[in-house]
């Protein structure tokens, strides 16, 4: 229920803001009547945004909204008029000039990967996290970057629908998973590549030309496409994307070196010794590059360690400035009050003077919305306080329902108890007894009530009788003692026997009004039990 009372407040109070004049409230919708309804439903048609015929019939999407965007702009733009460049503003200047305009330059960007990756590498993650700069400082010039942006873009999205493409139409046809066809597919170029390798090995060796055997890898990657017709060079851009996109490491590199020269053929002697000469140099470049690369790495990270000490200690010696120059402009200030004394003297006093009216005034304000904030305060607690009473009397009636519910529940099953046992009593009984028998009990039973009412009524009227009795004593001792005592109190003055007489005439009253007080407050206790007997008798 409360639930629906927020809502229905929150609908009332959104109602409201929308400029609805009726009465409105959480009981509308709670408790609604079919007029009130009607009147909210049509002030809320009334609000809704009319669109034209043209908008209706218009294509939905991200794109169809760009394209009228686009639409709506350029038809701003052409709507504007002309302006020669002597009479344009800041404004148009800028926007109508053609110095900011400039040529679709790209330049290649290096972007970080899916880092949660686990094929890449901790080095490449590291050097993506630290030392990869941002892509506007990758840049010569900062007009290409939105062109290097744009075309990194439609290479990536390229690519990945050339995958798309590949994928359905060779991909589900070899009943692969994706992993799988890329591990196929790659397999199938390292394959390639190794048997245009051993062709141009062979070809160099029936030709008697010189072996690439003094050329790197990438020579002798550059004389495998030229020497190559075009049909081989065909490719999807998706796999060119992957080619010059996806950089092998050295290690990698030099593993696969090791795998296709074991994969040729046989040499001559001298051959082979120029090969092995060759891969151990080039093994030894690789190990000096690494070793390199190791050096620099820590270099920088000692240069690192060294520009954030330094700027530690800049950023203290900039505080230590920083508080120098206000003691020296605070002392400067005062330098120059020095030769006016007396007339900066006033002048402070009148400052001071002011600071202090103000401040008086500040607590004269800050009086009055104590004392009212106080009086809120007190109110505030009081209410609180009697809510505090209100929400414990609250529970104590609920502890005494819940206390009645048991206690009439503990009822009921004693109840159920006694009708169970009654229940079985009453089949247990004999069902053979003849009705004189019972007959006969219920006259012995009247006939005994009957002689016990005659009993009760025969002690009543002996009680009542008693109570008159006492009732007489009682007046008739009190009228004694106050004869008596008018009588010995007026010798007593005078005598002394009769003094002690008087004493101990007020000794025996006393006595005797206890048992006197006794009997009568017993025969007042006992006369309403009395009268209720007397009742249900007649």
């Amino acid at each position: 229920m409360s639930a629906r009372f927020r809502i229905g407040t929150s609908l009332a109070q959104a109602c409201q803001d929308l400029g609805y004049t009726g009465e409105v409230g959480y009981q509308t919708f709670l408790y609604s009547s079919e007029p009130d309804i009607r009147a909210l439903l049509i002030f809320l048609a009334e609000k809704l945004p009319r669109h034209s015929h043209e908008d209706a019939h218009q294509p939905a999407g991200k794109s169809a909204v760009l394209q009228r965007e686009i639409a709506t702009k350029i038809k701003q733009q052409l709507a504007l008029p002309w302006l020669p460049p002597s009479c344009r503003t800041a404004a148009a200047k800028r926007s109508q000039s053609l110095c900011r305009l400039h040529r679709f330059h790209v330049q290649p960007l290096s972007l970080a990967g899916d880092s949660s990756s686990k094929s890449i590498s901790p080095e490449r993650k590291e050097y993506w996290e630290k030392y990869l700069p941002f892509v506007s400082m990758q840049l010569p010039h900062a007009y290409s970057l939105a062109a290097s942006l744009l075309e990194r873009n439609t290479s990536d999205l390229s690519a990945v629908q050339e995958w798309e493409a590949e994928w359905k139409s060779q991909g589900l046809a070899s009943r692969l998973s994706p992993e799988e066809y890329r591990s196929r597919k790659r397999q199938r170029l390292q394959k390639r590549i190794q048997d245009q390798l051993r062709q141009c090995r062979q070809h160099h060796a029936e030709n008697h030309l010189p072996g690439p055997s003094t050329q790197d890898l990438v020579d002798m990657l550059k004389t495998f496409t030229v020497e190559e017709g075009t049909d081989n060079n065909k490719g999807s851009r998706f796999t060119h994307a992957q080619k010059f996109t996806h950089r092998q490491d050295p290690q990698v590199l030099t593993e696969q070196m090791q795998r296709v020269a074991e994969n040729l053929p046989k040499k001559d002697t001298q051959d082979a010794q120029a090969e092995q000469e060759e891969l151990s140099s080039l093994q030894q470049q690789i190990e000096h590059i690494e070793q390199d690369i190791q050096a620099l790495a820590e270099s920088t990270k000692l240069l690192h360690l060294t520009i954030n000490k330094v700027e530690e200690e800049a950023d203290k010696l900039q505080k230590q400035c920083d508080e120098k120059a206000n003691a020296v402009k605070v002392k400067k200030r005062a330098v120059e009050l020095l030769p006016d004394a007396e007339n900066n003297l006033a002048k402070l006093q009148v400052m001071v003077d002011g600071s202090k009216q103000r401040m008086a005034s500040l607590v004269g304000q800050w009086e009055t919305h104590r004392v009212r904030l106080a009086d809120e305060y007190s109110e505030m607690k009081r209410l609180q306080q009697e809510k505090e009473v209100e929400s414990s009397r609250w529970m104590k009636d609920v502890r005494d329902l819940y206390d009645k519910i048991r206690a009439a529940a503990d009822e009921a099953k004693r109840k159920e108890d006694l009708y169970k046992q009654l229940v079985s009593e009453y089949e247990s009984l004999p069902k053979d007894v003849s009705r004189a028998a019972y007959t006969q009990r219920i006259l012995e039973i009247v006939s005994n009530i009957k002689k016990q009412k005659e009993d009760i009524t025969k002690i009543l009227s002996d009680t009542k009788d008693l109570q008159k009795e006492i009732n007489n004593l009682t007046g008739k001792v009190d009228r004694t003692f106050v004869v008596t005592d008018e009588l010995v109190f007026k010798d007593a003055k005078k005598d002394e026997p009769v003094r002690k007489v008087y004493k101990y005439l007020a000794a025996l009253h006393e006595v005797c009004v206890n048992p006197l007080k006794g009997v009568s407050s017993y025969s007042n206790y006992h006369s309403p039990s009395l009268e209720k007997v007397d009742g249900i008798l007649v």
